[in-house]
Order: structure tokens, then sequence, then C-alpha cells
């Protein structure tokens, strides 16, 4: 496993693992006039890994046959006074963490220097229109700006063709699939389902601010989209009636402060009245304390 800091150095560590074939045909690419190619994948992390993270890099070494991890705090996704300065950076314990599951090609590591090489704020970014109004786009100004911005920029470095990201950032997936699609980078973008703790809590890096009381009272975000689903699933069609539940249950725990619960389209993230055939997110943000913490399901209505 080779550790990177640098963009030219990520690139040419990308251009050389497609000059060697294939392990198998099932990971590879064909590119017309020169054949079979290895297939590059992508896993952007802000690293703090943790068993959702691994399970995302699983999914790229499925999927692809020379798997590049990146670790990378990005601060331009983070509005002021959030967690930029606290947030965990473990490195050396992330490396053991991706060794332990086996073959990973590459870990990119970069600094905010050498992925902004012209200060901040950058004067070069991607944005959003749309999709970042609801959900936590509300909430956090600018958030996925930075998210599309430091990505594309990734993108450009690690040179994937598959690039992994992880359902419980569900707005943040849409988002990445649409700008991926618009400005055609030629990236097919997997997400892979919430990893949850035994008791259902989604596994993230910020459950270790949790003190040992919300730890037990955190349960209360899967248990409200939870249960959303299992009303739709019994035909409740009424919006109102399941964002009301899912208040309700987030108010069952006394430290627990709601942010938002929504219900929005699957595809344009945005709200809806009335279930009618497709999919559908439902999504919520709770305060612990100063720890945020995220959740949802999809729904899926047939008929």
């Amino acid at each position: 496993m080779d550790l990177i800091h640098t963009i030219v150095a990520m690139q040419a560590a990308a251009d050389a693992a497609r000059q060697h074939p294939p392990t198998s045909l099932r990971s590879a690419t064909f590119l017309k006039g020169r054949g079979l190619r290895k297939r590059l994948g992508l896993v952007p992390t802000m690293g703090a890994l943790h068993g959702g993270h691994l399970a995302l890099v699983r999914e790229a070494k499925k999927q692809a046959d020379h798997v590049t991890v990146s670790i990378f705090v990005n601060p331009t996704q983070f509005a002021p006074g959030e967690d930029y300065e606290e947030y965990p950076r473990t490195l050396e314990a992330d490396m053991e963490a991706l060794e332990s599951i086996g073959r990973v090609d590459v870990v990119f590591a970069p600094s905010a220097e050498e992925m902004y090489p012209f200060g901040l704020p950058p004067f070069a970014t991607v944005s959003v229109r749309d999709l970042d109004k609801h959900l936590c786009g509300a909430f956090r100004e600018g958030h996925f700006e930075g998210v599309t911005s430091v990505v594309t920029r990734l993108f450009l470095a690690c040179r994937p063709d598959i690039a992994v990201f992880g359902q419980k950032d569900a707005q943040q997936l849409a988002i990445l699939k649409r700008m991926t699609a618009e400005l055609d980078f030629g990236i097919e973008i997997i997400g892979c389902p919430i990893v949850r703790e035994e008791d259902g809590l989604a596994i993230s890096s910020r459950n270790r601010y949790l003190g040992s009381e919300e730890r037990r009272q955190a349960t209360v975000l899967s248990q409200a989209v939870r249960n959303a689903f299992g009303q739709v699933e019994k035909g409740e069609r009424d919006v109102t009636v399941l964002i009301d539940t899912m208040q309700q249950i987030v108010a069952s725990a006394p430290l627990a402060r709601l942010q938002y619960a929504e219900i929005v389209d699957a595809e344009n993230l945005q709200p809806v009245k009335t279930l009618r055939q497709g999919r559908y997110l439902a999504a919520l943000a709770v305060f612990f304390g100063d720890t945020r913490l995220i959740d949802n399901t999809t729904l899926e209505i047939a008929r």
C-alpha cells in the first residue's frame, strides 16, 4: 500500500496502474482501440475510518482492480463554528485499518495546501443548484459547494473509473451523482447501504463525541426512520403524518435536539406532501450537545 501526498504523484500512480493488465475481466474497463485495462476505484474519506468506511472499501475492491482511498479533512465543507479543528485526524490508525482488510493500493493523503495551492477560500469552485436547498443544505451554507469542489479535485487527482460513497450522506450522494453526470466525468458513482451498530445507530466518526447517555438516546434517529419505513409499508401516504411521527420519536429522547425531519423526492431532493409511485427519502438531523448526527431511509412506492 503506497502513501501519496501530492497530486502529481497521485496522477502518475493512476496512469501507471492502467499500464498493467487487469486481474479479472469483471473489474476491467474496455477502451476502444486499446483493449482491456485496469478499472480504478476511489473511496473518498475524511479519515477516522470506521466500519462504514471499510464497507465502502470492500465494495470498491469488488468493483475495481486498483483501489485508492483518499484521506483529507476538507476545510471548505465546514461552516464557521463547525468542528473542523476538532475533527479527528488518525492517519496511522487509518492505514492499519486498511491493512487489516487486505489489498488497498494507494492512500492519497494530501495537505490543505496541496489541494488548495492558491489559498482559501478557493478561486475555482463547483457550485450546485436546487439539490442543496433542503435537508442538510438548508442549515449548512456552502457545505455542498465545498463537497462538490473537493470531490472534483479528488477525481482529477486520482482519475478513477468508479467512486464509492455511503448512503448515510444521502443528499451528498444524490448531488455527486448529478454533478458527475452533468459534467460528464465518465465516472460511475456507487452508493453503499448505511452500516449500523447493533442497536441501529448509523456508524459515524462523530459518534465518538457522544457521552454515554447521549449515545444510548441516539438510537432515536434509526427508530424514527425505521418507523417511517414501516408506516409506508402499511400504506401511509400522508407526509405530514410521517414527519410528525418522526418528530415525536426524536422528542422522546430528552437530550436530543431536532434540526430537521423531512421527506423529499429521492432524485431532486425537493419536499413532497403526498407519496405516490416513486422513490423518496425520509431523513433527519439531530443534535446531542454539539454533536450533529444524521440518518435516513429510502421509501419506495411501487404503485
